[in-house]
């Protein structure tokens, strides 16, 4: 691919303003060297790799990645016998702390099978190796005591020898027989010694080595004769360091080239993830989107922005070419966006052959081009004595010379600088030429030939940009199918030309021209009037989308409200039959210990039986009143805040916000001493309001009247109303399959705001109870449990108290 006339569509700023985020030297020096690829497949999974990094990037943010330069040349040195320094070996450690660190920002999220795939998987992380190398060594030129024993301890001792030596010369400088003979008080190092100023002309006084001499000659540097041999020891524990430290680099450098094939697979691996972060990472700046690759010759942009102009400023177009058209001419005023859409053309198609997401609408479509041409620009040269005309005749030239299938050319002021005649000709036959050749072409013109040339010839279509003539500023609006005007009069008319002078240039005209001004107006008014049926017709779809939406929602709710209230029968239903063997069994209980009871007669037996069964039939007739509790309509909370006391909807149960919604959209609530998460749309307003009291049913009425009347006839307190949602039928249940279903029973109640429940488990072996009993023991959630009493099931029932 000819690459120079990709720097006049400016890829090259792209590219440059990519490779600012990458974080390796070596991976800018790739970026920078990327170029299209021409290959479909290739381009697909090159922007499918960018979009999933994109993706990714918004989910976990970025990784934590350092720069490294040159590791990978270092390790190859390695291997052939060459020992790293600890600078180096840093450097090494930061490669692999890079490794681990991708490593676990790509795992930090759930997600399927990506294009990224294989680079992830190619990192080979050594945590043993970097965590040594990092700890051993401080900075390029400081190893770390802990390095090893051997080290650790000849530091100490030079530590304790140079303490030792210190404390000497101290002694000696504060020592007022010899301080006399010292040009200062204080101790020096010299050549690695330690030393004292002593003045020259007491030289002799001072016995020991002369190590050094001012530059005046006054002071001579004395080693005293009492710490020679200290000296020398440290000199000796000195050089016993260097080959301590000498001896870790070299095991350190064995075991970086231990591992230097995997490495080096993984630093290239490296370097391509620090490439596709850039290009995501300049996506997310740009708001850009994956486009579709095609295999023929076509392309689709929609809502396309110039990546180089202020998003606040760019206005997005629309460009198709290579479907019912293969070229497209371009009409309008000076400024009028004419330019930019043929850069904005060339440059997204480029950009998209890099890999690089492109700042258009996802439905974009993109296809491969063997050769961008490129002819924008005033190729004026005084050095080569080349005019205007000239210059673009010299570009033209060389764009025949490349002309093929699978190439766009994109030519700007097409035939401009020369006669209009001849070069609206001229630049006919160009057209004529390019199409034969099979390329897909985009010009812009301001000659009227043109515009007719498109209107006439098939697969040449006209498109204009339009400018507001009120404002006499561009809109930068292209309209695909209508040729523009240059509006060179009016334009000239309202910067102030003479209105005279504007009716001599329109006496000048040829009737042609007029005629084709006239047919340009009536299209300018036709367009108006489409655009504003078709703004019409786009109001009344968004209206009636809306009323469908609505309809859709109320059919939704009406079907929920079905679903609800069947689930509520079938609720009751499976309550009611619990309830009835639950007391079934409790009557049979209580029947049978009646029985064997000696101290009543046969008549008292049959009277309080009968009361009985009259007394558990009540309770079963108030059960059987079904009462559907369909899910209120209510208004959802948008947002929450921590703290927020909330009313969780489908429970009618208060709440305290814990945390704010997750990336679910889920809210960690608080009911109670329970802790879930609901989703926000589920969650409303406490209702403040004191409800009025329900009146009771007819069946309730009697029942509070005859229990009213046996407690005042027997003297007795009144007992709690036990209702199904109250009893855990556990009957027929094996302990194992009981203590789960006593566990989600209980969160169940604590949940509804329950504070007794009863659990029915029958007399039977007794395993059951003790099992369950002993289970309650360890529940923090209970706070006491009983057997039944008279009238509760006695010891078939466990009545559990909750906190």
């Amino acid at each position: 691919m000819e690459t120079s006339y990709l720097k006049t569509l400016e890829l090259d700023k792209i590219i440059a303003r990519a490779s600012e985020g990458c974080v390796c030297k070596e991976a800018r020096e790739q970026l920078l060297a990327l170029e299209p690829q021409c290959d479909p497949d290739e381009v697909r999974y090159a922007l499918e790799q960018t979009d999933a990094i994109n993706s990714l990037l918004i989910k976990n943010g970025s990784p934590r990645f350092g720069g490294v330069e040159g590791v990978s040349s270092l390790v190859a040195r390695a291997v052939k016998g060459g020992v790293l320094s600890m600078g180096e070996l840093l450097m090494v450690a930061g490669a692999l702390r890079n490794f681990q660190n991708l490593t676990s920002w790509y795992g930090s999220s759930e997600h399927d099978a990506l294009p990224t795939d294989d680079l992830f998987y190619a990192l080979a992380p050594q945590p043993g190796l970097e965590q040594q190398i990092s700890s051993a060594i401080l900075a390029p030129d400081a190893m770390a005591d802990t390095a090893s024993h051997t080290l650790n301890e000849l530091r100490k001792k030079i530590r304790a020898t140079e303490n030792s030596i210190r404390d000497r010369l101290e002694s000696m400088v504060r020592n007022m027989d010899t301080s006399k003979y010292l040009q200062e008080s204080v101790v020096s190092i010299r050549n690695g010694r330690y030393v004292v100023p002593v003045k020259s002309e007491y030289r002799g006084e001072v016995s020991g080595i002369i190590h050094d001499v001012s530059s005046t000659g006054a002071t001579v540097f004395v080693e005293p004769q009492a710490v020679v041999e200290a000296n020398a020891r440290i000199l000796q524990y000195r050089a016993q360091e260097a080959q301590e430290i000498e001896r870790i680099l070299v095991a350190f450098t064995a075991q970086v080239a231990a591992i230097e094939p995997q490495f080096q697979y993984s630093y290239k691996a490296m370097l391509e993830i620090d490439v596709l972060l850039a290009k995501a990472r300049l996506a997310l700046d740009m708001k850009a989107f994956k486009p579709s690759v095609r295999t023929d010759s076509s392309f689709s942009l929609i809502r396309a922005r110039h990546p180089l102009i202020d998003p606040k400023k760019c206005v997005p177009v629309d460009i198709a070419l290579g479907k019912e058209y293969d070229s497209l001419i371009i009409t309008g005023p000076n400024t009028g966006g004419k330019t930019v859409t043929l850069k904005t053309a060339g440059l997204l198609c480029a950009m998209a052959q890099c890999g690089f997401l492109i700042p258009a609408d996802e439905r974009s479509e993109i296809c491969v081009f063997d050769e961008f041409l490129v002819d924008i620009g005033d190729e004026q040269s005084i050095e080569q004595s080349l005019s205007t005309f000239s210059g673009h005749m010299k570009k033209i030239t060389g764009i025949l010379e490349l002309a093929m299938p699978h190439t766009l050319v994109l030519l700007d002021e097409l035939g401009a600088g020369t006669d209009p005649a001849e070069g609206a000709a001229l630049a006919v036959a160009i057209i004529e030429e390019l199409r034969r050749r099979g390329v897909l072409l985009m010009a812009t013109t301001h000659y009227a030939e043109l515009k007719v040339f498109a209107l006439e010839t098939k697969g040449v279509v006209n498109a204009s940009c339009e400018f507001d003539l009120e404002t006499l500023r561009p809109t930068y609006k292209l309209s695909v199918g209508v040729p523009g005007k240059s509006n060179a009069f009016l334009i000239s008319e309202k910067l102030g030309i003479p209105e005279r002078v504007i009716e001599a240039a329109q006496q000048h005209l040829s009737a042609e021209d007029k005629r084709l001004d006239a047919v340009l107006g009536q299209l300018d008014d036709l367009k108006l009037q489409l655009k504003e049926s078709q703004d019409e017709v786009e109001e009344l779809k968004n209206e009636a989308s809306h009323q469908l939406e609505a309809a859709q929602k109320k059919r939704d709710e009406l079907i929920q409200q079905g679903e609800n209230e069947l689930e509520a029968a079938r609720a009751k239903a499976r309550a009611l039959a619990q309830q009835v063997e639950s007391k079934a069994y409790a009557l049979t209980d209580e029947l049978r210990q009646l029985q064997k009871d000696e101290r009543l007669s046969t008549q008292q037996k049959a009277q309080r039986a009968r009361e009985i069964a009259k007394k558990e039939s009540e309770k079963l007739f108030i059960g059987t009143e079904v009462v559907h509790n369909p899910v209120k309509e209510f208004v959802p909370l948008k947002e929450v805040k921590v703290g927020q006391e909330v009313c969780i909807a489908e429970l009618n149960q208060l709440a305290t916000v814990l945390a704010l919604p997750d990336k679910n959209g889920d809210v960690l609530v608080r009911a109670g001493i329970i802790k879930t998460k609901i989703p926000l749309k589920g969650l409303k307003q406490p209702d403040k309001l004191i409800k009025e009291p329900q009146p009771k049913t007819k069946a309730q009425q009697r029942y509070s009247r005859l229990t009213g009347d046996a407690n005042r006839l027997n003297g007795r307190v009144e007992r709690v109303q036990r209702s199904a949602k109250m009893e855990l039928n556990l009957l027929g249940l094996t302990v194992d399959e009981a203590l789960p279903e006593v566990d989600a029973y209980i969160d169940r109640a604590i949940l509804n705001g329950q504070t007794v429940v009863y659990l029915i488990h029958g007399n039977g072996t007794g395993a059951l109870r003790t099992a369950i009993h002993k289970h309650l023991r360890g529940n923090r959630m209970v706070k006491s449990f009983r057997l039944g009493r008279y009238g509760e099931g006695e010891s078939g029932v466990t009545v559990v108290e909750l906190k």
